[in-house]
């Protein structure tokens, strides 16, 4: 019996002592979670510093999330006996020159016919043409020079330039290795002369950008947007990215604030309209009642440009100087310049909830809104238990809602309603998260906009993966120096991404345009909009 007390008292005391190392490895563990995250953040701060002391973007503290991947429905077994047809073949039909190949055979063979090889080839060869121009005196003693073929610029053909504008907006290649390149073809031409043939006399395919612009933002029926770093002039300047799933264009300027985004909207209109359009916008932005009934006229009022406009507010006793009034202002006229011409309409704009983009019509990106969850730094394995409980309910959520997509029924719209607020509305005991998932529930609206649209995309995957050429082309050319060289460098990109979201090649659209015989490529404005 005494033996049986021993062993129990035992037994007690190594109880005892096992929970007190449990609990001091508990209390440790803690300590380490917390040092991890504190060293986290200042390595984080550390590499923020060096990019901007590199006058670049910092880059983001998480890894990309995968909802969004995770939750796509499995594709289905290919039908058995169905191969699908190899690419190569299919352009047989295309054959540019046929070759007979002779057979050394010893005398007494049979022909049995020929057997077929396609063979695909590329001739690139430089060529110096020489053009003699007639020269003529009339009557009168004017001179009348016979005129050079179209695309000829400073002495180098269309061919030529076809070339430099196809490999340095679609290859990535920068002007130097362009003039190493062409030198050793054969071409005689210098790093200056090839940036004069990308970025000299491009009115046409500027203005063929800004056609696309405003063919997607009226016909379309939603847009993605996003913006990044760029620099110009050794400034920081921003690129902004505006398309769907038929167009993109590029606009790099020094600002991304709303009144800047707004002004891209507008495209090549420059006025202002202060109509009904403006003054809602203005009654959204919870301005001065007051100052709407000084503005407010019978007929909408429209302005020029910028100037008349000023005017018009200082001819009221509205101080012009004053930036945070004025710009209100001014973002109005713009909203009201928007659509008095027709555009956006009912147009949808999915953004990251980057304030600039939120206006209008406006759906909040999923993936990004889940990232958030990613950025918490969670010190106790409760709060990383409650950080992977919710994640996991909103990836389920996701998921209906893609599935929702594919068979819309306005039946089961307010089960994800209610369902959406039985999520966001969770007290977890984690302070931070649960401050998210407040704030996640205020944009409900735009969140669950698809339940309204269920064309729109839940993400702005298409604008990220759009930007990435951008920062692409940022990382290996760098920045540019003069306007022309923004101009081009956005406009070429924004025309490359258009054409292959249209299923057509930019090679051949570029001969098209520069007058080289080929391929007929209509306008793209034209084709954006009978997409739409």
């Amino acid at each position: 019996m005494t033996g049986l007390l021993e062993r129990a008292e035992q037994a007690e005391v190594r109880l005892a002592k096992l929970e007190a190392e449990n609990a001091a490895l508990r209390e440790e563990n803690a300590a380490l979670r917390l040092e991890n995250t504190r060293l986290k953040v200042e390595n984080q701060l550390l590499r923020d510093e060096i990019a901007r002391l590199k006058n670049l973007p910092p880059r983001p503290p998480f890894r990309p999330s995968g909802m969004d991947k995770a939750t796509d429905d499995k594709p289905g077994v290919q039908q058995a006996g169905k191969k699908k047809p190899r690419g190569p073949k299919l352009d047989v039909k295309r054959v540019s020159r046929e070759e007979v190949l002779r057979a050394n055979v010893p005398s007494g063979s049979r022909f049995k016919g020929y057997k077929s090889c396609f063979v695909r080839e590329l001739v690139l060869k430089a060529e110096l043409v020489h053009y003699r121009r007639e020269c003529w005196i009339t009557p009168d003693g004017k001179t009348v020079i016979a005129p050079l073929p179209a695309g000829i610029i400073g002495g180098y053909g269309p061919n030529v330039r076809r070339l430099c504008l196809m490999l340095h907006a679609q290859g990535q290649v920068t002007t130097g290795r362009l003039a190493t390149l062409l030198n050793d073809v054969g071409v005689e031409i210098s790093k200056r002369q090839i940036v004069r043939l990308l970025t000299k006399a491009l009115d046409e395919f500027v203005a063929e950008d800004a056609a696309v612009l405003h063919a997607g933002l009226v016909s379309s029926s939603y847009v993605t947007v996003d913006d990044t770093g760029a620099r110009h002039a050794h400034g920081n300047f921003y690129t902004t990215q505006i398309g769907s799933d038929h167009f993109t264009v590029f606009r790099t300027t020094k600002s991304k604030s709303r009144l800047n985004f707004l002004s891209l909207l507008r495209g090549n209109y420059r006025d202002y309209v202060l109509n009904d359009a403006a003054f809602e916008y203005l009654e959204e932005r919870r301005g001065d009642p007051g100052l709407f009934a000084r503005l407010r006229t019978f007929e909408p009022q429209g302005f020029c440009n910028q100037v008349p406009f000023l005017e018009y507010l200082a001819g009221k006793g509205i101080d012009i100087f004053d930036r945070q009034g004025i710009g209100v202002l001014a973002e109005a006229g713009l909203w009201g310049s928007l659509r008095h011409h027709g555009l956006l309409g009912d147009v949808v704009i999915v953004s990251d909830d980057a304030g600039q983009f939120r206006v209008g019509n406006h759906a909040l990106c999923w993936v990004h809104s889940e990232r958030l969850l990613q950025k918490l730094m969670p010190a106790k394995p409760k709060e990383a238990r409650s950080v992977t409980l919710i994640r996991d309910l909103i990836w389920r959520f996701y998921k209906a809602l893609k599935a929702w997509k594919q068979k819309p029924s306005p039946q089961a719209i307010p089960g994800f309603r209610r369902r959406f607020d039985r999520i966001f509305t969770l007290h977890t005991g984690y302070d931070a998260l649960d401050q998210l998932l407040t704030r996640l529930h205020r944009r409900k609206d735009e969140l669950l906009k698809v339940l309204e649209y269920p064309h729109i995309p839940l993400h702005t995957n298409a604008s990220e993966n759009d930007l990435r050429t951008f920062v692409t082309k940022r990382k290996i050319s760098g920045g540019t120096l003069s306007r022309d060289g923004r101009v081009a460098r956005d406009t070429m990109l924004g025309l490359m991404k258009t054409c292959k979201k249209l299923g057509l090649s930019f090679y051949h659209y570029l001969g098209d345009r520069l007058g080289i015989s080929g391929q007929t490529i209509p306008p793209l404005a034209g084709l954006v909009a009978a997409k739409a």
